[in-house]
């Protein structure tokens, strides 16, 4: 018997933090990002609006401001050390956001299965945004499906870790669910509640639950 453990990025790895917010300090654009997340978390905007209007405000982005926000930004403790016992024990983890895949994709360096995220175009832009590419919060349900039927589990076998609402339809489509520093909107949702910043610390309320 195993697992699919499923991990949200923003709020959840990053602490207190989003991709684009990481991103865009970079570029010396937070004011403007801090009121584009606003409107995004209070879904004022719609993921491919929020997209859209990202891919415009990051015009100047290069490779090399993405690999600072990266090595940067405020992650939890113990992510690298927490997804190398998943592999041991045999399981599976997977990080599913609705941020950039460029960035999402670098966790899977750090020992994650899988990672996925909106689909943008490759740094420095080029091309048009892809308003098809961009993930909502109905595709984390659709891609923890798809893994599970590339890992051969069951939505029964799944373990879900959040703080939002862009969170809540995974949270109500598995039977386990952390809330790591969540918000409101996930009050009554999840299975175990967990504060703090050290992801091991996190993993360890649902490693023993089978």
């Amino acid at each position: 018997m195993t697992r699919l453990h499923l991990f949200d990025l923003d709020g959840t790895l990053l602490h207190g933090s989003a991709a684009p917010v990481e991103i865009s300090r970079q570029l010396g654009l937070d004011r403007e990002i801090v009121e584009l997340e606003r409107a995004f978390v209070t879904r004022r905007v719609e993921p491919a609006e929020y997209a859209r209007q990202v891919h415009l405000l990051w015009a100047e982005l290069t490779v090399a401001h993405v690999d600072a926000a990266f090595a940067e930004a405020p992650w939890l403790r113990r992510i690298r050390e927490t997804w190398a016992e998943i592999r041991a024990r045999g399981e599976y983890c997977a990080v599913v956001s609705l941020s950039p895949s460029f960035f999402v994709e670098r966790l899977r360096g750090w020992g994650a299965h899988a990672a996925y995220g909106s689909r943008f175009p490759a740094v420095p832009f080029t091309e048009p945004l892809d308003p098809t590419g961009i993930l909502t919060p109905t595709a984390k349900v659709e891609i923890a499906e798809r893994l599970c039927g590339q890992f051969g589990l069951t939505r029964a076998d799944c373990v879900a870790y959040g703080d939002s609402l862009s969170d809540a339809e995974l949270f109500g489509a598995v039977p386990v669910s952390v809330a790591v520093n969540a918000d409101q909107h996930l009050a009554g949702l999840a299975t175990h509640t967990y504060s703090g910043q050290d992801l091991w610390d996190a993993y360890e309320l649902v490693c023993g639950a089978r």
